[in-house]
């Protein structure tokens, strides 16, 4: 933890902060009332606590207002940390929880240093991230409204037996002949396929979008690397790297296991052991994203056309780690398979792996455009 002059918690909301500052030492923080959530609030606080240009430390807790608060503060010439607030540590007889006590309690825990502090985007890198969620949220639009689309159907045993799949372009012809018994229900019917038909169209519309995005972004040689794994497409590439930023930025890859929430959790005591499930922490839409491309594996290794096709522009290097990946887990999926694991125990296991043959690639990747 770095010396400053002050160490100084805010406790932010939508509308007012309120700052708490611990000088150097063991005297006991200070309220500094509450003020209003913007620039120049913040600009006269940093003013009024460094007259003289002494460097201060900040600190807030991560939450739905976002970095702007961070950048403000780095603007001045100030440092400014965002905190994990799942790890800042909590007393088990606190029953009293006020804005002023939370931001003292961050003062305080800032100057003895048991903060933990989450990475911070950059504004681009950010903007694209919004892309990638954005994305992500269409598409489950789009899942919920097929199931209604579906069960409002099954409701009046109304079935499709033309084809095995459904939502192809002879589903689409199927439901344009479906008639109803009450003109109402017709409407209903109608509604809700124009519905998919929206949101279908906007999901492409924001899949253009990102390739768009792509081609003039700094982290481009990362995102067709990483498209040389199995199971990664263009979404889960760029959703992977908006998410973690710098891959590089972990010095392991237990690191970055550990902060996606795949490492098993433990709860010892005394000679007592007890291990259970992941731990679950860290980012979930990273995790997710790497379990759900660690079921492709259990299907065994090949590069077809297709892996070849998505890999054409990944780096030598990254192709190589790729290959070795998938050998080593479409394996290991069949082993822990023949050996009587659950199947979302498996896929969790693969991801664990997949994700260090991520940070593998990433590393490859950014060392080699560092040389150039």
């Amino acid at each position: 933890m770095e010396e400053y002059s002050g160490y100084v918690g805010l406790d932010v909301h939508k509308e007012t902060i309120s700052p708490a500052l611990a000088n150097p030492g063991r005297s006991k923080p200070e309220s500094l009332g509450v003020i209003a959530n913007t620039k120049k609030s913040i600009q006269n606080l940093v003013h009024r606590l460094s007259r003289e240009g002494e460097v201060l430390g900040f600190c807030y807790e991560a939450g739905p207002c976002g970095y702007e608060v961070y950048r403000w503060i780095k603007e001045t010439g100030h440092d400014c940390v965002v905190v994990a607030p799942s790890l800042i540590p909590k007393k088990p007889g606190e029953r009293v929880k006020t804005d002023r006590r939370d931001g003292l309690k961050l003062a305080s825990l800032f100057r003895s240093g048991e903060l933990t502090p989450v990475w911070v985007p950059d504004e681009e890198q950010e903007a694209i991230r919004d892309l990638t969620r954005a994305r992500g949220e269409m598409k489950r639009v789009e899942l919920q409204l097929k199931q209604r689309v579906s069960a409002f159907l099954l409701r009046y045993s109304k079935r499709y037996t033309a084809g095995k799949s459904k939502w192809t372009q002879g589903y689409y012809r199927w439901l344009a002949e479906v008639k109803m018994k009450f003109p109402v229900q017709q409407i209903v019917l109608e509604e809700y396929v124009g519905a998919v038909k929206q949101t279908e169209e906007r999901v492409r519309g924001l899949d253009k979008e990102m390739e768009r995005v792509l081609a003039n972004w700094s982290l481009k040689p990362v995102v067709e690397s990483l498209m040389a794994l199995r199971g990664v497409q263009l979404l889960t590439a760029m959703s992977l790297v908006t998410e973690l930023g710098d891959i590089s930025r972990f010095d392991s890859p237990r690191e970055l296991m550990a902060y996606v929430g795949l490492v098993p959790s433990e709860h010892s005591s005394g000679g007592k052991q007890k291990r259970g499930g992941i731990t679950k922490t860290g980012n979930g839409r990273v995790r997710r994203l790497l379990v759900e491309a660690a079921w492709s594996y259990r299907f065994p290794a090949r590069q077809s056309y297709h892996m070849q096709k998505k890999a054409e522009k990944a780096t030598k290097p990254a192709q190589a780690i790729a290959w070795k990946a998938q050998k080593r887990l479409c394996n290991r999926y069949r082993v822990l398979q023949r050996n009587g694991k659950e199947p979302g125990k498996v896929a969790t296991a693969i991801a664990r792996e997949l994700s260090g043959f991520v940070w593998a690639i990433a590393c490859a990747v950014m060392a080699e455009q560092k040389t150039k």
